[in-house]
């Protein structure tokens, strides 16, 4: 008997240990198997997620983001105690203590599907890791094998906090965030170190399925869900009892709910500047880097010139738009049977997509048109029915395309229009009504840097970049007209011609394959034998033309191609009027180098771009400062800057060139429009037909440029001038940046001395001599200036006999004068015909 007793028992044994041997043969069999050709878990210690690369201003305050996925890397020292313990807590609360694999949290996951409970997957956050990193999200046991087998491998790689780290900078949590930075600044408007309790719990219980807790929508759920994540930190005992009711009892406060502020409201809305940052940086690190590497981008940006920038020029747009007294409004409607009711008009007003980024001016529906007024309701204004109307003396400027001009707002508007208001006010500044606004079909765009170093100090591409994301300032190729001119003068100055040079202001046939082309003035005149500065200032086309023929275009477009005007210019004689197109970008860079004393200097957006590990990879300044570290200086001596810049025009003849265009301001074509504290030149620009007008200058450190004209190229009217039109562009918005940078006369080089000549016959004056008429130009010591008729250049065109040639007085005057849509009176030059090919640049 006992014989068989211990058989049977020793065969039971026998039949358990080969059924645990084979058992553990075929587990091992499994896992060998799928462990073959697994992926490279070490690969996760040099694991860089994708993070959100943001863009700074110059004084360090954040203005945008990019990213494709909106994440902010947390490293592990960094995120608070209390955010961990809520993930492990709802997620793994045996994470510091098992390999990888919860063996427990499995069997209870099998017992509870056998007794017809949820399938769960019982996963550790080691193996959520891998799946998230390595595998993918398909519910298999092939799936689930490997991911057993890497989670093991992963805990003998990194350490608790390494893996937990990965979890939480990876994890997709809802609302575009991912990530616990992401997240918290998402739902709260937070930094990870300022959550509470509650706060941190609700985070911790997204990852199941972040939209079936939604702050709002599933409020229960999500509240019930948080709260039982509270109740696990207690127990596991990272809460005290009192914390624990005190979370349990907070309501669940989100960005969601209007709780709290967006994070993107303290972003300014994206604008030209950052855009093209973006652009720019895209291509010179690639768009993945970019989108994905969490670079941090020190710009130039300055958001008070860049708001000056901005204004100036839809103050130039708006003025001219208003005078063609055409009203299109912004095409937008709200559906009638809304407007009694403020709620649905409201909803309906924010879902219009119209422009909300231009500052003073608000969207708003026509509520009622009666009598005289028209009922607004303005978008984030209490409605006030003594105030929101539109009375109708603020409508008599427009009419509809094709019918009289409006005597009433109902002429324009009706009710269900979506319109764009801005509130007028008093001497007093008082609110006195609102005024209907739109944008302008009219573009342009304006640009300002330093001429030193290059930082652009303010951008603007358009009217709005909520309305056209298109930056005419560096994607808009246009013909300068005569703002080209100071190029074709700078190869002459550079090729031996002096200040004291006379050109033949004569007519000129050009035989252009076959066509004749005859270049005229603007003023349909001409005046003889003219020094350089009249012609620069006067924008004589004529003298532009011969000097140009004189000098050879070749070396005309070597010069235009040298300050990067253009990259491969024609040499076409056409072209030094300004015929081929260019960005107002390149021009305003190319007008630096004149204010600098002819040094190359680069454009950027940028001053720093810093890796996610806060290594520099790019520096806009490669001059150095010798003297900066040291804690005092001389009295009246300045830091030494080292540069090593190359010279791209001579230093006495981006003076001269200064000085001429410095009359161009003070008395020439701009003169009246530019009135600035500080000594200011510049160069004037129309185009021909007046498709496009241009005013390009800079005072001693500054250089900011204008161009206005139709993005489709159209005639801007009679009248349209870069005087008239961008020179109080510039003008508005140099006089607030003068306010801060300063200005002061221009840097005379060494190496010339001055004479004094008359500017309009080019003769030799005494040192003594005074008079509005003389000026002291700047002459190389060496050279022996040729003053007369000896110093005349006619470009190969002989001067015809018995021309009408304008006498002094009319030189100088050669306009007409008219009276504006606004009332003033203003004298422009007469318009030219410029024959069958166009020349590019009038005026």
């Amino acid at each position: 008997m006992l014989r068989f007793i211990l058989g049977f028992f020793g065969a039971i044994f026998s039949f358990v240990t080969i059924g645990a041997v084979l058992a553990g043969l075929i587990v091992g069999a499994i896992f060998w198997m799928y462990g073959r050709d697994l992926p490279d878990h070490d690969q996760l210690s040099q694991y860089a997620p994708p993070t959100i690369s943001r863009v700074y201003s110059a004084e360090g305050e954040l203005i945008d983001e990019f990213a494709q996925e909106r994440r902010l890397f947390v490293p592990s020292s960094e995120i608070p105690d209390l955010v961990k313990q809520a993930f492990i807590s709802a997620e793994d609360k045996n994470f510091y203590t098992h390999h990888g694999y919860d063996t427990l949290g499995m069997v209870k996951a099998a017992i509870d599907m056998a007794q017809g409970g949820a399938l769960r997957g019982a996963s550790t956050i080691t193996q959520q890791v891998m799946k998230n990193f390595l595998l993918s999200g398909d519910r298999s046991a092939e799936r689930k094998i490997k991911e057993l087998i890497l989670a093991a491998r992963l805990e003998e790689t990194l350490s608790k906090d390494q893996i937990l780290e990965l979890y939480l900078n990876e994890i997709y949590l809802g609302q575009n965030s991912y990530g616990v930075a992401a997240a918290a600044q998402t739902y709260f408007n937070k930094k990870l170190s300022d959550l509470d309790a509650e706060e941190a719990a609700y985070l911790a219980a997204l990852p199941k399925a972040p939209s079936t807790y939604h702050p709002v929508r599933e409020m229960d759920r999500a509240v019930a869900r948080r709260n039982f994540v509270l109740r696990e930190m207690n127990e596991n005992g990272y809460l005290d009892d009192e914390s624990y009711e005190v979370a349990r009892a907070a309501p669940l406060k989100s960005v969601q709910n209007g709780d709290y502020d967006s994070f993107r409201r303290s972003v300014p809305p994206r604008d030209y500047f950052t855009d093209e940052i973006r652009r720019q940086l895209s291509q010179d690190f690639g768009e993945t880097e970019f989108f994905t590497g969490g670079l941090s981008i020190r710009s130039t940006f300055d958001p008070d010139l860049q708001g000056r920038a901005a204004e100036s020029l839809r103050h130039g747009l708006e003025q001219y738009d208003r005078s063609r007294g055409i009203w299109r409004g912004t095409g937008a409607t709200i559906a009638t049977d809304t407007l009694g009711d403020e709620g649905l008009w409201r909803a309906a007003l924010a879902e219009t997509d119209v422009p909300r980024d231009i500052t003073g001016w608000y969207p708003a529906v026509v509520l009622s048109t009666e009598d005289s007024t028209a009922q607004l309701g303005i978008e984030g204004l209490d409605r006030d029915a003594e105030t929101q109307f539109i009375p109708a003396n603020d409508v008599t400027w427009a009419r509809r395309a094709g019918q009289n001009r409006a005597q009433v707002p109902a002429d324009l508007v009706s009710a269900g229009d979506v319109v764009l208001v801005r509130q007028m006010t008093d001497d007093a500044g008082n609110p006195t009504r609102w005024s209907l606004r739109q944008v302008p079909e009219v573009q342009g765009a304006f640009m300002a840097m330093d001429v030193n170093s290059g930082r652009v100090l303010a951008m603007q591409g358009g009217f709005s970049y909520q309305s056209s994301v298109f930056n005419r300032a560096t994607q808009a190729t246009r013909q300068p007209g005569s703002s080209f001119k100071p190029f074709v003068y700078a190869a002459a100055l550079d090729s031996g011609y002096t200040p004291a040079t006379i050109v033949i202001d004569a007519p000129i046939e050009v035989n252009i394959g076959g066509t004749i082309w005859r270049p005229k003035n603007y003023s349909n005149k001409f005046y003889g034998p003219t020094p350089l500065r009249t012609g620069i200032e006067r924008s004589r086309n004529l003298m532009t033309v011969r000097l140009a023929q004189a000098v050879g275009m070749d070396t005309v477009a070597d010069y235009a191609e040298r300050f990067g005007v253009y990259d491969d210019m024609g040499p076409y004689l056409a072209n030094s009027l300004g015929s081929e197109e260019t960005t107002l970008w390149r021009m305003v860079a190319a007008y630096s180098m004149f204010a600098n004393g002819g040094e190359r200097v680069q454009p950027t957006l940028v001053d720093r771009v810093q890796d996610r590990w806060g290594k520099t990879i790019y520096r806009h300044e490669a001059r150095r400062c010798t003297d900066c570290e040291k804690l005092n200086l001389p009295r009246g001596e300045a830091p030494h800057i080292d540069s090593d810049r190359e010279q791209v025009m001579d230093p006495i003849t981006a003076y001269q060139l200064t000085s001429m265009m410095k009359g161009v301001v003070d008395r020439g074509t701009a003169s009246g429009r530019v009135n600035l504290p500080v000594p200011t030149a510049g160069k004037t620009g129309t185009t021909n037909d007046e498709k496009d007008v241009w005013f390009v200058g800079f005072t001693s450190n500054i250089a900011a440029g204008c161009y206005i004209g139709y993005d489709q190229p159209r005639p801007l009217g009679r009248g349209a001038a870069g005087g008239s039109m961008c020179g109080p562009v510039f003008n508005e918005f140099m006089k607030y940046a003068v306010e801060i940078f300063g200005g002061g006369p221009f840097k005379v080089p060494p190496g010339g001395h001055f004479i004094k000549i008359d500017r309009i016959s080019g003769a030799r004056l005494a040192d003594s001599a005074t008079g509005p008429n003389v000026v002291a130009e700047y002459f190389r010591d060496g050279v022996t200036p040729v003053f007369g008729a000896a110093a005349m250049v006619d470009g190969g065109f002989a001067m015809g006999s018995e021309l009408p040639l304008y006498s002094r007085s009319e030189a100088l005057r050669a306009a007409e004068e008219i009276i504006t849509s606004t009332g003033e009176r203003r004298s422009i030059p007469r318009k030219a015909t410029f024959g069958a090919i166009s020349s590019g640049g009038l005026y």
